[in-house]
């Protein structure tokens, strides 16, 4: 008899095991596959949560969070996008909220449809929950469009999963583009759930939300991308009042509740203007792009920090393969995508860092011309 539950068996690591063990030997790689800013926390938000600490504010806070946090955050969505949060629960990172929000829904046989590529949490869990993944290909320009979403719904169909600006592509959809899905999810009567954890790095036009676009909508944003506050584990999720409930009560017998200290730093967190930093990836943004367009096929992200060129050779596991073994690590794009053909960078790294990865990418890309 196996200890193991059935369910394991529908989720799969094997993608990203074998990049770790492709890279395992390699001595100072050029790193360009961390989903993680090349800065740290500032220290404004670094001396609240040891200010915290030390006063004692150690203890569990309530389930749903410190009350200050939720006020903020959607005070924030107010000031930033004229659309005030209703019902918000403090989260344990995104990937917390996101799991909260499809345990609450998600029941085995449901269908949801994101975008492919997409992030690798999203069929994986939906998965694990005995739900039917329907990705819609959104290749060569990676925008997710209302037609194609459409042409996929059936009477199973409950959940449109929406990730703008995205990861792994970092293409970003504008306000009437999100409108338009929107109104998709109402003739439908889908719920949907917007991730916009990288929203702040917006590069071009005005940054958007689905936020106000649509009332059967969970909204998912957090802290370990701007505020680099990855290991802190914090975010917020916002939506229906009867959701967000059983969210959670899942949250009170899974996470418990974000950390305490963090919930209070996270305030001056969601407090600090972005915009030095937003500019500063952009710069990187182009930088990748202007180093790449010539001997690559790559679609300009318009936000996060990744670029999803496709491979020469059409092969993005070989083409990874290849990089690795230059001291390039990347990450293929099979892991995001039920296609292989492509292959995903993350530009947060330094500038020389990024200079160095595209000079590698191009000499091994030379070499299928």
């Amino acid at each position: 008899m196996s200890f193991i539950a059935e369910r394991m068996g529908r989720i799969d690591a094997s993608g990203i095991r074998k990049i770790f063990a492709l890279a395992a030997n390699m001595k100072d790689p050029i790193n360009l596959s961390i989903g993680q800013p090349d800065y740290d926390v500032a220290d404004a938000v670094k001396e609240v949560a040891v200010r915290e600490i030390q006063s004692g504010f150690n203890s569990y806070t309530q389930t749903q969070g410190i009350q200050e946090l939720r006020d903020e955050a959607s005070a924030y969505y107010q000031q930033r996008f004229g659309a005030p949060l209703e019902n918000v629960l403090i989260t344990s990172g995104v990937s917390g909220g996101l799991f909260l929000a499809l345990l609450a829904t998600v029941n085995p046989g449901d269908e949801v449809i994101f975008a492919d590529p997409y992030f690798v949490m999203y069929k994986h869990l939906v998965n694990l929950l005995g739900g039917v993944c329907k990705p819609v290909n959104t290749y060569p320009d990676f925008k997710l469009r209302p037609d194609a979403v459409e042409a996929v719904i059936t009477k199973k169909t409950k959940l449109l999963l929406v990730n703008s600006p995205s990861n792994p592509t970092g293409v970003t959809l504008t306000k009437p583009e999100l409108a338009a899905l929107a109104a998709v999810a109402k003739k439908h009567n889908l719920l949907v759930i917007s991730d916009e954890i990288y929203e702040q790095f917006s590069y071009d036009g005005t940054p958007s939300t689905m936020v106000g676009l649509y009332d059967n909508l969970i909204l998912l944003n957090g802290f370990s991308k701007m505020a680099a506050m990855t290991g802190w584990r914090v975010g917020f999720a916002a939506g229906p009042e009867d959701i967000i409930q059983k969210m959670t009560t899942l949250q009170q017998y899974t996470f418990v509740c974000a950390p305490s200290f963090a919930q209070k730093a996270a305030v001056t967190a969601l407090r600090a203007d972005p915009s030095e930093k937003t500019a500063q990836y952009r710069k990187k943004r182009d930088l990748i792009s202007e180093g790449l367009k010539d001997r690559f096929t790559i679609v300009q992200p318009g936000g996060a920090f990744y670029i999803f060129p496709q491979a020469p050779g059409g092969d993005g596991d070989a083409f990874v393969a290849k990089a690795i073994e230059n001291n390039v690590l990347v990450i293929p794009g099979s892991v995001f995508s039920d296609r292989k053909t492509h292959f995903r960078i993350s530009f947060a790294a330094t500038d020389d860092t990024i200079r160095r990865g595209v000079e590698v990418l191009n000499r091994l890309a030379a070499e299928y011309s």
